[in-house]
């Protein structure tokens, strides 16, 4: 029993010849993160979307010539989830959504594109300083969920993608 159960083991990890980990370096010396790196992200005029953009520039480790344009839309809001006639303590959400689309620069045509969200709750007080930082606190916290959101859709789409 024990040796048709190690044939078995070995006919499965047989068929995974193709694996290969998503920050590994290809067959061809290609590797997803000098891939990653060549991905430019143009300015903000949010704060919201210059919080993504950090947040997209610290991942991707962009440097160098870049040969991809990474073109945000950002839309953001906050909305009321609950609240207890007793008490002071509101719940809000901050909503972010941010649709992208990776533009190869030669050729000036969108390559991927996808939409990327993050909801965070957080309690309003009455108190406006507070208030003020809670939802300061949640946008920070969606801009870094979105972010790293993108660059995993960005690195899994270049590491599948053929030249």
């Amino acid at each position: 029993m024990k040796l048709i159960v190690s044939c078995l083991v070995c006919l499965a990890l047989a068929g995974c010849g193709g694996y290969r980990p998503l920050y590994g370096t290809a067959s061809d010396g290609t590797d997803v993160t000098t891939t990653l790196s060549a991905i430019g992200v143009p300015e903000q005029r949010s704060r919201t979307g210059q919080l993504v953009r950090n947040e997209l520039l610290s991942g991707l480790g962009t440097g160098g010539v870049s040969s991809y344009e990474l073109r945000l839309t950002v839309a953001e809001g906050i909305g009321g989830v609950s609240s207890t006639p007793s008490t002071v303590v509101y719940r809000k959400r901050f909503n972010l959504s941010v649709h992208y689309e990776l533009v190869q620069l030669s050729s000036g045509k969108t390559i991927n594109s996808g939409t990327s969200f993050s909801n965070v709750s957080y309690d309003a007080i009455r108190e406006p300083v507070a208030d003020l930082q809670a939802a300061d606190n949640a946008r920070v916290k969606a801009t870094t969920q979105v972010g790293q959101d993108m660059r995993l859709r960005l690195a899994a789409f270049m590491a599948t993608r053929k030249s």
